[in-house]
């Protein structure tokens, strides 16, 4: 089954961004054989300003992702992972390389990638 996550990456190499001060999504999909390819780019505005964030701003970055199975961050706050939670994306905090961070959401949501 092909599904999307959304990395949170200022440079396309790595999970480095914390999602609330996130400026850009990058989308990358799984399809049937488990290869990942990078899809699109989603511009946003961050959700969080000094530390807070407002209603309309977390709800707009939500929306933004609601057809993504998942988001990874380097760090996700709790109104974020409430606030994806209801959408029905599941939140992970992680660092690291982009294709090993894939391959570590896969293991956790149990969905099987060829070799």
């Amino acid at each position: 089954m092909a599904y999307k996550i959304a990395i949170a990456s200022s440079d396309g190499k790595v999970v480095n961004q914390h999602f609330g001060h996130c400026r850009q999504f990058l989308i990358f999909e799984n399809d049937e054989t488990g290869r990942w390819k990078f899809v699109e780019r989603r511009n946003t505005f961050p959700a969080c300003k000094a530390g807070e964030h407002s209603e309309a701003s977390m709800q707009y970055v939500v929306t933004l992702l609601e057809d993504c199975k998942a988001v990874a961050a380097a760090q996700i706050g709790l109104g974020a992972v409430q606030a994806l939670t209801l959408a029905q994306i599941r939140a992970f905090c992680a660092v690291g390389l982009i294709e090993q961070v894939l391959e570590k959401v896969n293991e956790t949501l149990n969905i099987k990638t060829e070799s």
